[in-house]
C-alpha cells in the first residue's frame, strides 16, 4: 500500500513536498521562538497594541477605539471572503480536471503530469486555502472579542476610584487583539505558501525554489524590514 502510494509521484516531487511542509511548519515555530532573541514585527506591534489598550483606560469616550478595532477586522473579513471565492474556483477546476490539465500541459515550461497528479496539486492548494479561511474567520471573531473588552471597560475615573488595575486590563485586552493579529498572520502566511505551490505546476524544482523564496521573504519582512526599524526607533 505504501509503495503504491509512493508510486503516484516521482521521487523529486516527494522531495519537494518533504521540503514544503517542514518549511511552513518550521518557519512558524522558528518565528515564535525567535521572538525572545530577536525583535519581530508581530512582537513589536503587539507591544503597541498593549500600549493602545493602556491608553484606552484613560479615555472617557472610546469611540475611536471601537472604530480602530472595526477597521482592523476588515482585513481578515476581506481575505475570508476572497478565500471563499478561491475555494469555489478550485472546486470548479477539480470538476473539470482533465481539461485543466490539458491546458496546463500547453503552458511553457509546465511539467507534463497525469490527471491524478494534477488533481493532487489542486487538492494541496485547496487544503491551504481552507486552512487560511479558518484562520481568517477566527481572527474576525477574536477582533470581536477585543471590541467587547473595550466596550466593557470601566470608565476612566472608576480605575482610580475602585482601584482597578489599568495594567491588568491592558494586558488582557492587548493580548486578545494581539492574538487576532497573530491568527490573521497565520492565514496570510498560508497565502504566501500557496504561491509556492503554484510553482509545482511548472516543476518540482520550481516548487522547491519558490518554497525557499517564500521562507526568505517572510523572514525578511518579519525580522529585518524597514518598518520594523521605524517601529523600534
Amino acid at each position: 500500500m505504501v509503495l503504491r502510494a509512493l508510486a503516484l509521484l516521482p521521487w523529486i516531487d516527494w522531495v519537494a513536498l518533504a521540503l514544503f511542509f517542514p518549511a511552513w511548519a518550521g518557519y512558524a515555530i522558528f518565528a515564535r521562538r525567535r521572538v525572545g532573541q530577536q525583535a519581530s514585527l508581530l512582537a513589536t506591534t503587539n507591544r503597541v497594541r498593549r500600549q493602545w489598550m493602556l491608553q484606552t483606560t484613560y479615555r472617557e469616550v472610546r469611540v475611536i477605539d471601537g472604530v480602530v478595532i472595526q477597521n482592523l477586522s476588515t482585513s481578515p473579513s476581506f481575505f475570508a471572503s476572497t478565500t471563499i471565492l478561491i475555494i469555489g474556483g478550485l472546486l470548479a477546476v477539480l470538476g473539470t480536471a482533465d481539461k485543466a490539465s490539458e491546458l496546463a500541459r500547453e503552458l511553457p515550461f509546465a511539467a507534463r503530469t497525469t490527471g491524478m497528479v494534477f488533481d493532487l496539486k489542486l487538492l494541496l492548494l485547496l487544503a491551504i486555502f481552507v486552512y487560511a479561511f479558518f484562520r481568517f474567520s477566527w481572527s474576525m471573531r477574536q477582533y470581536t472579542f477585543g471590541a467587547l473588552l473595550v466596550a466593557a471597560a470601566p470608565d476612566a475615573k472608576r480605575f482610580i476610584e475602585e482601584n482597578i488595575s489599568r495594567e491588568a486590563f491592558a494586558d488582557k485586552a492587548g493580548r486578545v487583539v494581539g492574538m487576532a493579529a497573530e491568527t490573521f498572520n497565520d492565514g496570510l502566511r498560508g497565502y504566501y505558501f500557496a504561491f509556492a505551490v503554484i510553482g509545482w505546476f511548472f516543476s518540482p524544482l520550481v516548487f522547491m525554489a519558490a518554497t525557499a523564496g517564500v521562507v526568505f521573504i517572510l523572514y525578511r519582512r518579519e525580522f529585518t524590514s524597514d518598518v520594523l526599524g521605524v517601529l523600534m526607533s
